[in-house]
């Protein structure tokens, strides 16, 4: 098994260029070793394989879909009651607003600790459906609010059973899928984020239809029929979901379930109930570990203002246009901002695919979202401002890659686990602050936040730079001074302990 997690750029290359002899002798052979080039991963796979991986696309990725969907369609929704009056019917003072943003990212860091112990304690499907089922209540609950402490709370707890979805949606795709095809399913479960945008734009447009309709707020509606879709997703995702790579429900064969092993060892990925303090201590000291943490939370500033403001952002283009031009515009902008996210993702993934270089995409985006927000700034037409808004969201797809590098990049299941929660304790603490950023801007320009997330953004780009550095300088020594150690991934060694674990740039 040595050497076996060496899928470098420079195997694929190898991979990708060498003529192989696919001409079986016999037609059993030819059913067996039907090898193909998979344009879409990059490298040689078999036919058997395919019908593996299309399992896993077809029983898996859909329930991981939705479940981000909903995510992010939920914490969106103070965005969307903004624009509804829910500050004047629970009669919010100062920074009050700002703060129901806010709170929702306490809960998400008070439970980030126990999150990583259920982690590794707890059945994930029965885990996950039981957090998808809590925080649908939460949010169910909060259209009963009638003051600022009511809604405060419940949005604490909307974010308290909300904590543990990302890194267990982003430890099922690290578990299920090789290292070359997590890229594609990482970014298109964060493309459900888009979706998200485009689907709150019109169920905005549609709620802001109905006037009092049964002599309910429009922002309660919005709490109660996305709360009740989202109760129902959690049953049906404690039951459902497919948790393990061996699972009963994916009937696979002999040959699948060897083929489930090697793809195990391509993960650097084995499941364990043994937390192993060693992994913990050796993440502290990792320096690549506080560049994506310290990156992710210059790069959630942005996205926690974003959040919160992009809807009244989008109101201040109209300026003293009609109520229904208002809530056209504020559509035409969510809508546009959902399918930019997309579009974004879709290109950066393009781009890695292409060059086979993570980090350096995750830079330019970065460096364009940068260009978006100036453009808002210094556009002097109101409404074409949309342009800088459009361009301003390049960031979720930087956030996409990071995401890659980090599952990628990070081996040993105790430090894969404890890495995650603590890049979420950072992404929490961006997001938390982002808003405050934003509210102590005057608005429609909100200049010195936007000038803030400019900065911060040209340092997410600074600490990518130095965690690139790193790994490649630790590729250059193991690939010139190869190991004669053999490891497994039943070993369960981190990137640093494994001599022939090389990074993925």
């Amino acid at each position: 098994m040595a050497k076996l997690r060496r899928d470098s750029c420079e195997m694929e290359m190898k991979m990708v260029n060498k003529d192989y002899d696919t001409s079986p002798a016999t037609d059993i052979e030819q059913d067996r070793y039907n090898f193909a080039y998979d344009y879409s991963e990059g490298s040689i796979i078999s036919a058997e394989e395919k019908v593996l991986i299309r399992k896993l696309d077809m029983f898996v990725m859909p329930i991981i879909c939705i479940i981000d969907f909903i995510q992010y369609l939920d914490k969106a929704t103070i965005n969307y009651a903004g624009v509804f009056g829910i500050q004047k019917d629970l009669n919010l003072q100062g920074s009050e607003f700002s703060f129901l943003g806010s709170i929702f990212y306490l809960g998400f860091l008070i439970f980030q600790l126990p999150n990583n112990y259920f982690l590794q304690r707890l059945p994930l499907s029965r885990y996950i459906g039981s957090l998808v089922l809590l925080w649908g209540t939460s949010l169910l609950c909060t259209a009963f609010a009638t003051n600022f402490s009511q809604a405060a709370a419940l949005r604490f707890l909307l974010g308290l059973f909300e904590a543990g979805i990302y890194p267990c949606l982003t430890l099922l795709i690290s578990t299920f899928y090789r290292r070359s095809e997590q890229i594609t399913r990482l970014s298109a479960f964060w493309i459900f984020n888009g979706l998200g945008f485009i689907v709150g734009g019109f169920i905005t447009y549609g709620i802001g239809r109905m006037e009092n309709l049964h002599g309910l707020a429009q922002w309660k509606w919005i709490m109660f029929i996305l709360g009740g879709l989202t109760c129902l997703i959690g049953i049906a995702v404690f039951f459902f979901l497919i948790d393990h790579p061996k699972s009963p429900y994916l009937n696979l064969n002999a040959e699948q379930e060897i083929l489930v092993e090697e793809r195990m060892r391509d993960n650097a990925v084995m499941r364990t109930r043994n937390i192993k303090k060693e992994h913990i201590f050796e993440a502290l000291k990792d320096v690549r570990c506080w560049c994506f943490c310290f990156a992710c939370t210059l790069l959630n500033l942005q996205n926690g203002g974003m959040t919160v403001y992009s809807s009244q952002i989008t109101v201040a283009f109209g300026y003293t246009v009609s109520y229904q031009d208002l809530l056209n515009l504020t559509v035409l902008s969510t809508v546009g901002i959902g399918a930019a996210d997309i579009l974004y993702i879709v290109l950066a993934v393009y781009f890695v695919k292409k060059t086979n270089q993570t980090i350096y995409v995750a830079c330019a985006t970065m460096f364009i979202n940068n260009i978006g927000l100036l453009l808002l700034l210094v556009i002097p037409v109101p409404k074409l401002k949309l342009i800088g808004l459009y361009l301003g969201w390049t960031y979720p797809a930087a956030y996409v890659l990071i995401l890659t590098s980090i599952t990628n990049n990070i081996s040993g299941y105790t430090k894969k686990i404890f890495f995650n929660g603590l890049f979420m304790v950072f992404y929490t603490i961006g997001n938390f602050a982002g808003p405050y950023v934003a509210s102590s801007s005057p608005a429609p320009l909100y200049l010195g936040a936007m000038i803030g997330y400019i900065v911060a953004n040209f340092g997410v780009i600074g600490f990518l730079l130095l965690a690139r550095w790193r790994m490649a300088t630790v590729n250059a020594r193991r690939l010139s001074q190869p190991s004669t150690m053999a490891t497994n991934v039943e070993d369960d060694l981190t990137d640093v302990q494994d001599p022939n674990f090389i990074y993925r740039l």
